[in-house]
């Protein structure tokens, strides 16, 4: 084996390229959306919030021969699931664990999850605001 082909089949290397696809698809997803709907509300991110998750939907029940068993190897579900649509959006991966988590009955699981994510991202956000302007 060649060190190109140790190197493609290697899961971070994958994750990386397919993040830099991903971001650069996000985007340009962004921009598009926001020149149709303006920017007075944030529908480019909705967009790709939305459609991101329906594709790692897809991805995943595809990576399934059975459940619980992946077809995809490690390479191509790095690539694809944490690469381009890690670097697509983050969202798709919350909405996955949140709807294995209700699949499994785990339905505390998944409330705990969305209620948490929402609610600690928001503080985040505060928090990153607070501390810049105080530093201004």
């Amino acid at each position: 084996m060649t060190p190109l082909e140790t190197m493609i089949r290697h899961p971070y290397v994958m994750a990386g390229l397919g993040g830099a696809i991903g971001s650069v698809s996000r985007a340009l997803m962004t921009d598009m959306v926001a020149r149709w709907t303006g920017d007075r509300f944030p529908f480019g991110t909705m967009v790709v919030n939305v459609t991101g998750a329906l594709i790692m939907g897809l991805i995943a029940g595809y990576g399934e021969s059975e459940p619980g068993r992946l077809i995809l190897t490690s390479p191509a579900r790095a690539f694809l699931m944490i690469g381009i649509l890690g670097g697509y959006t983050t969202f798709s991966s919350f909405s996955l664990q949140t709807f294995l988590l209700l699949e499994q009955g785990n339905v505390t699981g998944a409330v705990l999850n969305v209620l948490l994510s929402v609610a600690l991202c928001l503080a985040g956000v505060w928090l990153g605001f607070t501390l810049i302007r105080a530093l201004q």
